[in-house]
């Protein structure tokens, strides 16, 4: 009779990827990501254990949105006072301050909610020029353009 083996958290065996965001569509870029951060991309994938990589994207400002969406898609937030939600195409949130939010977002919201999400959203690093401080860890490139031809917009 076969098992299913169920990785334990001293198990987990956690990698470094780099990411370039340069050019890349931002949904299909955030699917690759999310799935990178939960692990699904290894054969030990446990689904309540955090076994995913540690995932570094550079050049976040740089993603692309396909059609319209730039100008009408709409982040809402609310400041906490009666009255106070407001909202940001993603173009705006783009030329902001902190464009990486837009990446961080679209991860965040492709993956399970709960404690374990704010765990994996942990070993996310966004940055929004080609510069990041995890040269130390050795990042493995990862080609997001060559896995499908789609996920590139020129």
């Amino acid at each position: 009779m076969k098992t299913t083996l169920s990785l334990k958290p001293a198990e987990v065996q956690k990698d470094w990827v780099l990411i370039d965001a340069e050019g890349l569509i931002l949904g299909r870029l955030a699917v690759v990501i999310a799935n990178r951060l939960r692990g699904k991309h290894k054969p030990q994938f446990t689904p309540h254990v955090d076994c995913g990589d540690n995932v570094v994207v550079v050049n976040a400002d740089k993603v692309k949105l396909t059609g319209n969406k730039a100008e009408n898609e709409m982040f809402y937030y609310h400041t906490g006072y009666a009255g106070g939600i407001k909202g940001r195409s993603i173009a705006q949130r783009l030329a902001s301050a902190n464009p990486e939010s837009v990446v961080e977002k679209a991860v965040e919201r492709m993956i399970t909610r709960g404690p374990l999400q704010r765990a994996q959203m942990k070993h996310l690093h966004v940055y929004v020029g080609p510069e990041h401080p995890h040269a130390g860890q050795q990042p493995k490139p990862l080609d997001v353009a060559a896995l499908n031809p789609k996920n590139k917009r020129g």
